[in-house]
């Protein structure tokens, strides 16, 4: 094999393994050993491991999301049933008290967190999809397709985002699944220009002339050349993208065109406790679910930030 060969088989194997350390290899006793090779994964998990901030807000998470999971199991009433007195202070029957219909709020807490994490998870999935394959086409492809993708995203972003979303979630009627796709599809210009200027980065680079060369499809070389090394960004961009859409939710379900009653949001329980005598006289009515979107929030923003900082070492 020549030494043309050589570089092109050790290039294809850099574009299927980004930030892959390279190979040690020892002499012990006349025999040649290879270290093991530690995957990108790995080494940015030790490097993620070492932020306590971002590993405890990991396991915040993590724990929302499992009682997101297991709302009826650890619910101890229905949410949207009557099951005491109206606007009971809290007791040992009802730890956080019932609402103006007697509703548990503890309960309804506990399955606002479903709300919470479906339309944020679900709605970053959905503009991430649109996102990843627009900025794919546009980087790669470029002339007229990055053209017409561009000035499609610049429309979307030339209007605030929230009024659009606003205006449309009130035209096709509120409820949890239409939030969570009218803000998939308002959200993905902002990561497919990301996408596209990593794409038009990544392109120039030896190993995806070197797989041209070889004759790979265009398909082949966008997937498992250039994709691959632009995920970092991808994945700090979900994290934030998930705040932003909890945020937003709760927003909209306070303006009452989120999540409507009796079903519960963290948003539609502060819209029902926004009047002067309960902020004054009943806090356990807002101050837990203002304290759950905070806390959720400042934990997705400490992951994101702990995930650049793992991911960014690789540059440095």
């Amino acid at each position: 094999m020549n030494n043309a060969d050589k570089f092109v088989l050790v290039h294809e194997e850099l574009a299927l393994n980004p930030a892959l350390p390279d190979t040690s290899l020892e002499l012990e006793n006349g025999e040649e050993k290879q270290q093991t090779i530690e995957s990108w994964a790995s080494i940015t998990w030790r490097r993620f491991k070492k932020d306590k901030m971002a590993l405890g807000s990991l396991w915040f998470l993590l724990a929302v999301i499992l009682v997101a999971i297991l709302a009826p199991v650890l619910s101890p009433y229905d949410p949207v049933k009557t099951v005491g007195d109206f606007g009971a202070a809290p007791s040992a029957e009802f730890l956080l008290g019932t609402d103006d219909v007697g509703r548990d709020n503890l309960s309804r807490l506990i399955y606002g967190s479903r709300v919470s994490m479906i339309v944020g998870i679900g709605s970053v999935i959905i503009y991430t999809i649109i996102g990843i394959t627009l900025g794919l086409l546009s980087g790669f492809f470029g002339g007229w397709v990055d053209s017409i993708i561009m000035r499609i995203s610049e429309v979307f972003m030339a209007y605030p985002r929230f009024m659009i979303i606003l205006v449309i979630v009130s035209l096709i009627g509120p409820n949890m699944w239409t939030v969570m796709f009218v803000m998939g599809l308002m959200g993905w210009p902002p990561l497919c220009r990301l996408v596209r200027g990593e794409v038009l980065k990544i392109k120039t680079l030896d190993y995806v002339s070197s797989a041209v060369v070889t004759g790979y499809t265009p398909s082949t070389i966008v997937f498992q050349h250039i994709l691959p090394n632009a995920l970092s960004p991808i994945l700090v961009n979900f994290t934030f993208g998930i705040a932003l859409a909890v945020l937003t939710e709760a927003s909209l379900s306070f303006l009452g065109l989120g999540v409507q009653p009796p079903a519960s949001s963290w948003g539609n329980m502060l819209t029902a406790a926004q009047s002067l005598n309960i902020l004054t006289n009943e806090p356990w009515r807002w101050i837990p679910p203002g304290l759950c979107i905070l806390f959720t929030v400042l934990a997705i923003n400490f992951l994101g930030d702990g995930l650049n900082d793992a991911i960014g070492s690789d540059a440095k």
